[in-house]
């Protein structure tokens, strides 16, 4: 009986690793490197990773609703970019010399954030309409309003870097609790945890979620079956919108400045963090916590190529080969299943 315990046991830990080969590559790579650099196993690098790895969350999930779905946003980035842009140059202070927008008193950044997401729901919901009313596929038609917002972003900001922020705008953001030798937990986890739990809640609990999944297995089916296939489409595109813009205006706090040229390349990195925690880009597949595994794993990624001191220039080298190499193996497991 022990036996066959302990055979049933191997066999779904082998499962589990051939199942995620990237993740678990890269995870001995960082015990590797972490046994061969000092600082690496340290609380510092440990709230680098967390900051960096909530806010790009944000993007993932965004991202995620699109993927499930079998489509896509490639204005995932640009949207984070004109979010931190709007949110940059709204909540500059009212004595600062260099502000963009002279005529406009010096905001509360509770204001901000709420028209920070109107915003982004406005953008969301363009390329929900583009996508379900206009039928451009997916791809053409967030790549379209990528290039619309980012010329935005410049023409607003006059193609400046933005700064002079509000304290509180970046004292907050960047804020954390506890502080015992070393060990603190940075309030963009709590921020990053509240929105997994509610889109698992979505995800697993409702009506929405349930949809989204029909639509990603077979959306003539889903239809067939009473699903309203282009209201849900347009809400996907909605809350990514929303999405993106909560991450631009924590991104902007945590930078301490912002530029229309912020962002750039997370939509990437977002598809790439999902697909690497199983979002499948057949559709129809996608868990919350896996997307928060393959955030988590290809932000290490980044840290392990910097602690090796490997050229700047080859890390986008390497995420390229990771993203392809992820989007491939998810691939070849579809053309298994079938």
């Amino acid at each position: 009986m022990e036996t066959k315990k302990q055979a049933g046991f191997a066999q779904r830990a082998r499962k589990v690793v051939t199942g995620n080969p990237i993740v678990f590559l890269l995870l001995i790579a960082a015990i590797v490197v972490g046994c061969l650099k000092d600082n690496f196993f340290s609380w510092a690098n440990f709230s680098n990773l967390v900051s960096n790895t909530a806010i790009r969350f944000l993007i993932a999930l965004g991202v995620s609703g699109c993927l499930i779905t079998k489509g896509t946003d490639l204005s995932a980035g640009r949207q984070v970019g004109f979010a931190a842009v709007v949110a940059g140059i709204m909540c500059q202070r009212g004595d600062y010399n260099g502000r963009l927008w002279k005529f406009l008193p010096e905001m509360s950044i509770g204001l901000v954030f709420l028209v920070v997401v109107v915003i982004g729901l406005i953008w969301g919901l363009i390329n929900g309409l583009i996508v379900t009313k206009l039928h451009v596929p997916p791809f053409i038609a967030t790549l379209g309003t990528q290039t619309i917002i980012y010329g935005i972003s410049l023409v607003i900001s006059d193609a400046q870097p933005i700064g002079g922020f509000q304290r509180i705008y970046t004292t907050l953001i960047n804020g954390r609790i506890g502080d015992v030798r070393g060990f603190h937990l940075p309030y963009l986890l709590f921020v990053a945890a509240v929105f997994g739990l509610v889109f698992w809640v979505i995800y697993n609990k409702m009506r929405f979620g349930k949809y989204m999944y029909a639509i990603g297995g077979n959306d003539i089916a889903a239809e067939v079956s009473g699903v309203n296939t282009t209201s849900t489409l347009i809400r996907i595109y909605a809350t990514a919108g929303i999405m993106y813009a909560v991450a631009g205006y924590l991104l902007a706090a945590k930078s301490g400045g912002a530029s229309a040229s912020m962002g750039q390349g997370y939509e990437l990195e977002a598809i790439a963090g999902c697909t690497i925690g199983g979002v499948s880009t057949t559709g129809g597949i996608g868990t919350v916590p896996g997307i928060l595994v393959g955030v988590l794993v290809f932000e290490l990624l980044k840290i392990i190529l910097q602690f090796l001191g490997v050229n700047p220039y080859y890390n986008y080298v390497v995420q390229g080969l990771v993203i392809v190499l992820a989007v491939s193996l998810d691939i070849r497991k579809y053309i298994a299943k079938k």
